[in-house]
């Protein structure tokens, strides 16, 4: 494959994708490739994100107001990287505040990467689901400005952004994004909360269900099952242990501004 034509089907890349489409045609070597890496570089062609990462440079564009996609590029942080939390919901259109950073799901080490203006960084999954296949599932690939997203699911983001709230915003940003989301296959966000393992997640995600039972058609089925494995003894909502209402059968303290959605009587 020309080097042209590489760049205009990989808007995002990296340097192994590169040689493999450079060495299929089998007469050239890996120091050749680096060499056309470095003089298209040079040349405006593509630009060099980090070690082993480029962003093609469409034609007409000029490489220094060029804006790289950021979800593109989150993919190719990593082998495994998924696009998730408050990032997952960004990419999809459903969340209040728009964000300049982006929560890279990946069991690789990535290093925190600021790119014209984005930050991007990586998250291990839960202990509960490292081993698992695809860190537990719920990710899908997408196509998306000429390239492809890995990105979890709304049933798999849901979970996660009340698993771990600091990464979905806090709690005002996490419920009005998620009350932008008109559809969630709820069996699949009963089976994504059970992998956590976690008493204090499924009585978050049963909380937040009954909350919002009729918007999101939720079934008894569903609470019951969620109720089943909330606490046994009264848990805060959030770590910081800020006080509230104490909410059962969910056994949480959940704050007055949480269930009242008082964000919403300003809004």
């Amino acid at each position: 494959m020309r080097s042209a034509d590489f760049f205009a089907s990989h808007p995002v890349f990296t340097h192994e994708e590169y040689l493999a489409a450079h060495g299929a045609r089998g007469d050239r070597s890996p120091r050749t490739a680096d060499s056309l890496l470095t003089r298209y570089a040079a040349a405006g062609k593509i630009l060099h994100v980090r070690r082993g990462l480029y962003a093609s440079v469409p034609s007409g564009s000029a490489p220094d107001t060029f804006q790289v996609d950021p979800f593109l590029l989150a993919t190719k942080l990593a082998p495994d990287a998924a696009v998730a939390y408050h990032a997952a919901l960004q990419f999809r259109g459903k969340t209040y505040s728009v964000w300049h950073r982006f929560a890279v799901l990946t069991r690789s080490h990535v290093r925190p990467l600021a790119f014209h203006g984005n930050e991007f960084l990586g998250v291990r999954p839960p202990r509960a689901l490292d081993d698992l296949p695809d860190m537990g599932g719920g990710i899908v690939t997408e196509p998306h400005a000429d390239g492809m997203v890995r990105v979890t699911t709304f049933e798999r983001t849901l979970v996660d952004v009340l698993d771990d709230p600091d990464l979905g915003g806090g709690w005002e940003e996490v419920w009005r994004s998620l009350e932008m989301v008109e559809y969630f296959d709820l069996a699949a966000v009963v089976e994504h909360t059970f992998k956590r393992g976690s008493a204090l997640t499924s009585a978050r995600v049963g909380f937040f269900l009954e909350q919002h039972r009729e918007e999101l058609f939720v079934e008894e089925q569903h609470l019951k099952a969620l109720r089943e494995h909330a606490p046994r003894q009264p848990r805060y909502l959030d770590r910081k242990r800020e006080p509230g209402r104490l909410v059962k059968p969910w056994n949480l303290v959940v704050p007055e501004r949480v269930i009242n959605r008082v964000w919403a009587e300003v809004a």
